[in-house]
């Protein structure tokens, strides 16, 4: 009986150390030829240090509204170059990387004072530019899971905005993990984060079939278009950074959350939409308190880059300002 009390402690003794130290035994090797934001600036690129995290920005125009465009998934101040001019005549526009993406600094665990890649965390950075640029309100657009984050934000502080203006927005779940959030421990441990890269790497094939699929016509999707979408897996960190972004600390489903909307809020969309599908922007504009939905013919996933005129006409008379 001692030698098999023994035998189950030796066992239970190799087990946890097993688990403990065997991730750190896998290799994970740096990828080869990546770049660091610093790199990659251009001639219009600007940062502002919010929460210990440089954001990389644009801006046009000046005086009467404020605009904050907020990217998609993937997406950078890129995604909302055919527009930022058209809607700097109408006031100012700003356009920002969020963490994990394109120019904005990719902090790591051992760098941060807190997670800054979460839903809550991007909340607190929107408002806190929003202080920073002097804006008391302002008109948010947000394409796909930056629709998202105009809606999350648009609950928690409404008197901060004065319009919300959803393009093909992402709004079914929250912005962090798909899994239950007693799980996330396990995965901020330093054995998963040592490991984590490499879950991210899936991105190198998976992204360029996402940035495919979010038109409609594939004529105008150049090449140039192609790659600077997918410049994001260029830079140093980009996996490390995914990984934070995927396993950040939940936040609440926003869709059950829509009827408390108090913002009128456009949704806009194309209506060939292959990565979410046109009925669904139909269904959440119906369950928001003050909204309605535009749908944009022969038109995929980022209307503001394929579509850029019709889009703007849309907008702009919803915005009255035609």
């Amino acid at each position: 009986m001692k030698r098999f009390k023994k035998l189950i402690l030796l066992s239970f003794v190799f087990a946890c150390v097993t688990t403990a130290l065997g991730p750190f035994a896998v290799p994970v090797p740096e990828l080869d030829g990546l770049l660091s934001e610093r790199d990659l600036l251009e001639p219009d690129s600007r940062f502002i240090e919010i929460d210990g995290v440089n954001i990389h920005y644009k801006e046009a125009g000046s005086g009467g509204r404020t605009f904050i465009l907020l990217h998609p998934f993937g997406g950078s101040t890129y995604s909302w170059r055919e527009v930022m001019d058209d809607l700097a005549a109408y006031g100012r526009v700003i356009a920002y990387d969020r963490p994990a993406f394109g120019l904005t600094e990719r902090p790591m665990p051992e760098d941060w004072q807190s997670n800054p890649y979460g839903m809550k965390a991007n909340i607190e950075i929107l408002r806190k530019l929003l202080d920073a640029f002097g804006a008391d309100r302002a008109a948010l657009i947000g394409n796909s899971a930056g629709g998202g984050l105009a809606v999350a934000f648009a609950l928690e502080y409404p008197e901060r905005v004065d319009e919300l203006i959803l393009v093909d927005p992402g709004v079914g779940g929250g912005y962090g993990p798909q899994f239950p959030a007693w799980a996330l421990p396990v995965m901020w441990t330093p054995q998963m984060r040592h490991l984590g890269p490499l879950l991210m790497r899936d991105y190198q094939e998976s992204l360029p079939l996402t940035v495919e699929r979010g038109w409609h016509d594939q004529d105008k999707l150049t090449d140039d278009i192609r790659q600077r979408h997918l410049q994001v897996l260029t830079i140093k960190n980009w996996d490390r950074a995914f990984y934070e972004l995927t396993f950040a600390p939940a936040y609440p489903e926003l869709r059950p959350l829509l009827p408390e909307l108090t913002v009128p809020a456009l949704v806009v969309a194309g209506r060939e939409d292959r990565l979410i599908r046109s009925w669904y922007f139909e269904a959440i504009a119906a369950e928001m308190p003050a909204a309605q939905v535009e749908l944009i013919p022969n038109c995929g996933h980022v209307p503001q880059e394929e579509c850029p005129e019709p889009f703007m006409e849309i907008v702009l008379d919803y915005l009255e300002l035609r």
